[in-house]
């Protein structure tokens, strides 16, 4: 809601950004309110469009950096200016790592998907395996090609703020292959790319919320769904907060604005340790209680170093990442605030729930992993002759339903009940 006031203030500079970001949000609400038909056909043409664009704007880019267009040759020159390129050192790549984090938040959103999906079996492996090529293409890509040509001390990035926008560094690109029109028609992209991401965190936060009322970690009240499967009253509030939210970012210069943007990005990396721990859980659990693991519709190629290497990396990050609060000698309460507020927030939600409901372990050999998944003959995505162990005559009772095992990995929320 913030970027879409931000970008609509490149084109009409005297109308109030909250006009705008008020719009954003009754878009956002007609796209979710009607039918998850809706929210996937809107994701679908917000896809295309970035698909399109981003091939494109990797191609321009490769020409501009050799000196194709915009008469200068730029090469890895922006690399070697003073403070490239790392600029600041370790505390300054820390610091800018839970933007990022924040910025590849969304990819969790094919787990939760799985449960209104026509046939999870086949699509959500498919969509799964291209999670790897559109990051590397996408962000790697694009960040590498803007790294070239745009200096990291550009004063457009500098000095650019909610009331001294400069431009995006993809439109400043273009600008700088001398294609003035295609950067305003970049903006206007970066436009419906602003809707695509609001479009699936409200997607993701109905259905979370929804989830959680089912399995009684949230009020009732919250599993009512309408004729067209809507959680509508999920779906109000997850609407309501976030407008909320956006309402308190305009306080302060920007103050509380940059702590709701900790709060979300390092809350995220919390969820990725979650989906990371239920990810080696799991596997652990199917395989102890006899279960063939090229039975499972996906498997992980780098199981056990993927998900463990996660769990390293990303607890060096969160706790990482406010280090230049009290780098060089100085301590800076503000940001070290900012950067661990998170992290008590965290800690206080799952030990209420814990000493609140009394909930116990589940160990390997008791979880359920059978339930409402391809082994159940009584689920929807039941696989005939799929699973080997019944071949041998063995059967066993084991872990959550499918949809809700996807759903748990993907917020970090169900560790152990």
């Amino acid at each position: 809601l913030v970027a879409a006031g931000i970008v609509m203030r490149n084109y009409l500079p005297h109308v109030n950004g909250v006009v705008w970001s008020i719009t954003a949000a009754a878009i956002l609400l007609g796209l979710n309110l009607f039918s998850v038909r809706g929210y996937a056909e809107a994701e679908f043409w917000f896809a295309a469009i970035k698909v399109v664009t981003v091939i494109v704007f990797i191609i321009v880019g490769i020409v501009v950096a050799s000196g194709g267009l915009g008469h200068h040759t730029y090469g890895v020159e922006n690399w070697k200016i003073e403070g490239a390129p790392f600029n600041g050192g370790v505390p300054g790549v820390l610091s800018t790592l839970v933007l990022t984090g924040y910025a590849f938040q969304g990819t969790e959103v094919v787990g939760i998907i799985a449960g209104e999906a026509a046939d999870p079996v086949r699509t959500v492996p498919k969509a799964i395996r291209q999670v790897f090529w559109r990051i590397l293409l996408f962000y790697v890509g694009c960040v590498f090609i803007i790294g070239l040509i745009i200096p990291y001390n550009d004063p457009s990035l500098v000095n650019a703020s909610t009331d001294n926008i400069g431009q995006s560094p993809f439109s400043m690109v273009f600008s700088k292959a001398g294609l003035k029109p295609a950067a305003d028609v970049m903006n206007a992209i970066i436009l419906t790319t602003v809707l695509s991401a609001g479009n699936s965190c409200i997607y993701i936060a109905t259905r979370t919320l929804w989830n959680l009322a089912m399995h009684g970690q949230a009020p009732a009240v919250f599993r009512k769904v309408t004729k067209s499967g809507i959680p509508i009253y999920s779906l109000g509030l997850s609407l309501s907060i976030a407008t909320v939210v956006f309402l308190l970012s305009l306080i302060g210069n920007q103050v509380v604005y940059t702590w709701i943007l900790s709060l979300a990005g390092v809350t995220g990396f919390v969820s990725w340790l979650g989906i990371a721990f239920s990810h080696i859980r799991f596997r652990g659990a199917y395989v102890r209680q006899g279960f063939d693991v090229n039975d499972l519709p996906y498997k992980s190629v780098l199981y056990p170093f993927g998900p463990a290497l996660c769990l390293v990396v990303i607890t060096i990050i969160v706790f990482g990442q406010g280090w230049p609060s009290f780098a060089g000698g100085t301590f800076h309460a503000q940001t070290f605030v900012t950067s661990y507020v998170s992290i008590p927030v965290t800690v206080a939600f799952y030990f209420f729930w814990k000493f609140v409901k009394k909930s116990k372990w589940v160990r390997l050999e008791d979880a359920d992993v059978v339930k409402d998944s391809i082994f159940d003959p009584t689920s929807d995505v039941y696989a005939q002759g799929r699973n080997s162990r019944e071949a041998r005559g063995h059967d066993g009772v084991l872990m959550a339903s499918s949809q809700d095992s996807l759903a748990s990995f993907a917020t970090g929320v169900k560790i152990s009940t």
